[in-house]
């Protein structure tokens, strides 16, 4: 990874995905934002991969408890490989197991009103910061 650039995670869904990124020294993960899922998503992530100088994409990839593949695995292989080719950086689908449970308890430790806890938006950036947390220390 190059100094200065960072990392982003997206935590895809068929209705929203949820964004984090690195700080540029890849210490930080931030929860971003979260996007609808639309017909522009691919373009708009290029956007943003060029905007905050972005070197490797994290997808977050999702599987059972034992470890097989969802419904969901085969649509987010393809996402993450269009992704791969159009971006040119390095993108890696990476185990989310776990993580949008993870990101619910932060966001009930850390988030007083309980109508934002309920924020389904809040809950998809909070799960790509748990990704990228993991991975930035591994």
């Amino acid at each position: 990874m190059v100094e200065g650039t960072r990392v982003l995670a997206i935590d895809y869904g068929t209705k929203r995905i949820g964004l984090a990124l690195s700080d540029p020294m890849k210490i930080l993960a931030i929860p971003f934002d979260t996007w609808e899922n639309r017909g522009d998503l691919v373009e708009k992530i290029l956007t943003l991969i060029n905007e905050k100088n972005v070197d490797k994409v994290l997808v977050g990839y999702p599987l059972n408890g034992d470890g097989s593949k969802t419904v969901l695995s085969d649509v987010i292989e393809k996402f993450a490989a269009s992704l791969r080719g159009r971006s040119g950086v390095d993108v890696e689908l990476v185990d989310e197991r776990y993580s949008s449970s993870i990101a619910s308890e932060r966001i009930i430790s850390s988030v007083a009103k309980k109508s934002k806890r309920r924020d389904k938006g809040l809950v998809d950036k909070f799960a790509a910061a748990v990704l990228l947390e993991e991975f930035l220390n591994s």
